[in-house]
């Protein structure tokens, strides 16, 4: 859970916008598609999963460095 967590991170994902998306997509997919898992990969994910710019966790997280 965590790699899934981190890695959505640093693709520019809402954690948790990306697990709702995974585990609302995987049940009604074809688990044997090579394809279709992939559309379930971070890097392949729907706009609706990504953070807005101007609630960047990085850019927070940079300023307070």
């Amino acid at each position: 859970m965590f790699s899934l967590i981190e890695t959505a991170k640093e693709n520019g994902l809402d954690p948790y916008r990306y697990l709702s998306y995974v585990f609302d997509a995987a049940p009604n997919m074809e688990l044997g598609n090579p394809e279709q898992l992939e559309q379930l990969l971070p890097w392949n994910a729907p706009e609706m999963c990504k953070v807005p710019p101007n609630l960047s966790e990085r850019s927070q997280y940079e300023k307070a460095k």
